[in-house]
C-alpha cells in the first residue's frame, strides 16, 4: 500500500521512461482518490485504498501503453464544461475552443442578438461545438451532424448531460440538409485535415486510439474542403457566416477555395494562441 504522493512519484518516474508527458500521472491520481490538485496536495501523505491504487496503477500502465488520458478518465474539459469522450470521438482540443470563441464574436457583429439565427455544426464529434454554442447563447437554433451513429450517440449524451437543445441529424456533412432543402446563417466545422502521409510522425497515443475518420483527409488534408465548397452553395442563407478549422499552414488553401466558391465574401484567417494560422471564417452576402 502506498502513500499518494509515493504513488504520484512512481507514475511519473514510469511515464518519463515510457516517453510519455509525466504530468498525465497527476491528472490520473486525481481522478482515482477523487481529489482537487489542492486537495490531493494536502492529502499527500494518506495511505491510498489499495482498490484505488490498483485501478491507478492499471490506468498509468495504459497510458504507458499508448491509451489517452482522456478516454481512461472517460471526459475532456472544453469552454470550461466537462464533455465525455471515447473511442468514437476526437479529444476536445483547446485550439477549438478558440473557434468557438470566434464564432461567438462574429455572430454578435453579423446578427446582433437576433434569437432566429441558425447554426450547423458538421461532424460534430462529442458535440463540443454545438453544445457550447447552444449554452454560451441559448437563443441559437443549433443543429448538428456527424457520419458516425456512435460518435452522435456520445454527443447527445454530452448535450443531454449538460443541458443543451441542440437537434442531432446523421448524415454525411451537408448532404442531409441539401436533401430536405433546409438553409442555415451559419456553418461550423472542426474538420478531418490531416494529411494520410503525416501519420508516420504523429504520436501512436492519437494515430492507434482517435478515430481516423476524424483525423484524416486525403493527400493534401483538403479533401472535405473541397466537399464543403460544393456543398455550401445549397444550404446558405442570403447572408451567412462559414467558421473552419484549419491545420497549420492550409490557411491560405482553404481561404482561396472559399473566395473562389463566393466571389465578393469576406475571408479572414486567423492564428492561435500558439501562433498558428487555425481558423478560417468567411462572411457571405449572396
Amino acid at each position: 500500500m502506498s502513500k499518494i504522493y509515493e504513488a504520484l512519484h512512481w507514475a511519473s518516474s514510469f511515464l518519463k521512461e515510457k516517453s510519455r508527458e509525466e504530468s498525465a500521472g497527476e491528472l490520473l491520481l486525481r481522478h482515482f482518490v477523487s481529489m482537487s490538485r489542492t486537495e490531493m496536495f494536502t492529502h499527500f501523505h494518506d495511505e491510498m485504498d489499495p482498490k484505488v491504487e490498483s485501478q491507478f496503477r492499471a490506468a498509468v500502465d495504459a497510458h504507458a501503453a499508448g491509451r489517452p488520458v482522456q478516454y481512461i478518465i472517460g471526459f475532456e474539459e472544453f469552454y470550461g464544461r466537462r464533455f465525455l469522450v471515447n473511442e468514437e470521438v476526437l479529444i476536445p482540443r483547446p485550439e477549438t475552443e478558440e473557434l468557438v470563441y470566434g464564432m461567438l464574436e462574429r455572430m454578435r457583429d453579423l446578427f446582433g442578438k437576433n434569437g432566429e439565427v441558425s447554426v450547423v455544426d458538421i461532424g460534430t464529434g462529442s458535440g463540443a461545438i454545438a453544445v457550447t454554442l447552444k449554452l454560451e447563447r441559448p437563443e441559437l437554433m443549433v443543429t448538428a451532424s456527424d457520419l458516425a451513429e456512435a460518435s452522435l450517440e456520445v454527443a447527445r449524451r454530452n448535450a443531454a448531460t449538460l443541458g443543451a437543445d441542440v437537434e442531432f441529424v446523421h448524415g454525411d456533412l451537408l448532404q442531409p440538409f441539401i436533401a430536405e432543402g433546409r438553409k442555415f446563417d451559419v456553418v461550423i466545422s472542426n474538420p478531418p485535415y490531416i494529411p494520410v502521409g503525416d501519420i508516420a510522425e504523429m504520436s501512436d497515443i492519437v494515430t492507434e486510439h482517435e478515430p481516423h475518420r476524424a483525423l484524416f483527409a486525403g493527400e493534401d488534408g483538403l479533401d472535405l474542403y473541397r466537399r464543403f465548397m460544393e456543398e455550401l452553395p445549397f444550404v446558405l442563407k442570403e447572408r451567412a457566416l462559414i467558421g473552419f478549422e484549419v491545420g497549420a499552414g492550409q490557411s491560405e488553401a482553404v481561404g482561396a477555395m472559399l473566395r473562389e466558391t463566393f466571389p465578393g465574401a469576406e475571408v479572414e484567417i486567423v492564428f492561435d494562441i500558439n501562433g498558428k494560422d487555425r481558423m478560417v471564417f468567411a462572411r457571405i452576402k449572396k
